[in-house]
């Protein structure tokens, strides 16, 4: 491969930033241990925040945008992986502080890559992507928590966004009731497939409220933040947990301690990017075996880079369904 296509965001004379389509060759792409043809990559909240400027994320220019990757090793230094091997990158600062995945070729840290499932192709690998894997970590911390079908309804926030969606997928194939809260009620069909035994106006949350209110979720996990995120934890149950993961609301917390000390709820902070490898890899064999594919493929929309730049404003303002991949 001589060159190949990329998106690439740079600043101007006056400081502006502006993301372009251009192709890169191999010699331009950044020294590390392992360089990957990428098949595949996903438009992610975080993604849209880089390529529209919405907040300044990127910590050098120019910078290769796309916080994850799926595809096949090239060539390696590190003697963990060979030319051949079908490899997963997320996190770790990729299209912040490291090229990402908005390219035809990538090249990474040994440290940042898991084995692609056997099971899963890299198209299917990138519509889990970041976000589905986020869903999973919050599983995964409910679990540790004792969290259990039967306990009682597990409240998911965000319903119709990519972490979202994969945990309403998730949840209700391990046997638990779940409840979907949505600013697009609209999209209560599409919810309901995946498994939502319920579906409640994201109003009902977002809004200040009593710091100790009527108890129902046995568990939740949320992607808002701010008022929803006190609410749900207001609203717990006598030992209920809370998976926290994104700041879609705000992030700030108007909280109260009463809900942690007079109902003994947890509140767990689920972050994606720093996780350690045994915990990645983890997430991504349980997802191979737990998520039906058949309902990740009905969360999916695919597009290409050149698409790419026209729908990126379109994940922040919550225009966008499930998950998107990028066909590199």
């Amino acid at each position: 491969m001589t060159d190949f296509p990329a998106i690439l965001v740079d600043k101007d004379q006056d400081g502006r930033q502006h993301a372009s389509l251009t192709r890169l060759s191999p010699a331009d792409l950044p020294d590390a241990d392992v360089t990957v043809a990428v098949e595949y990559s996903t438009l992610n909240y975080k993604d849209g925040l880089v390529l529209t400027g919405a907040i300044p994320l990127i910590q050098r220019f120019p910078m290769v945008p796309g916080i994850d990757l799926a595809g096949t090793v090239m060539d390696s230094r590190d003697p963990r992986w060979r030319p051949g091997d079908r490899v997963i990158a997320n996190g770790w600062g990729l299209g912040e502080r490291h090229w990402g995945g908005y390219a035809g070729m990538a090249r990474v840290g040994g440290d940042w890559l898991v084995p692609c499932p056997p099971s899963l192709t890299a198209r299917q690998a990138m519509a889990i992507g970041t976000a589905g894997y986020a869903a999973m970590l919050c599983v995964l911390a409910l679990e540790r928590h004792g969290v259990k079908p039967g306990d009682g309804e597990v409240l998911v926030t965000g319903a119709g966004g990519g972490v979202g969606s994969v945990a309403i997928a998730l949840l209700s194939g391990l046997g638990h009731r779940v409840v979907a809260s949505t600013g697009r009620m609209q999209e209560a069909d599409y919810l309901r497939r995946l498994g939502a035994a319920e579906i409640i106006d994201r109003a009902a949350l977002s809004a200040p409220g009593a710091p100790m209110q009527a108890e129902r979720w046995a568990a939740a996990i949320d992607t808002a933040g701010s008022h929803t995120l006190a609410n749900i934890c207001a609203s717990l149950r006598y030992g209920g947990v809370v998976a926290a993961t994104g700041i879609a609301q705000g992030v700030d917390l108007p909280a109260s301690m009463l809900p942690l000390v007079l109902r003994n709820v947890t509140l767990c902070g689920v972050d994606s990017v720093l996780a350690p490898a045994a915990l990645r890899r983890q997430a991504w064999d349980r997802l191979a075996t737990d998520l039906d594919t058949d309902l990740l493929e009905s969360m999916v929309t695919e597009t290409t880079l050149p698409d790419l730049l026209s729908r990126s404003g379109d994940i922040l303002s919550g225009r966008i369904r499930g998950r998107v991949v990028v066909r590199l």
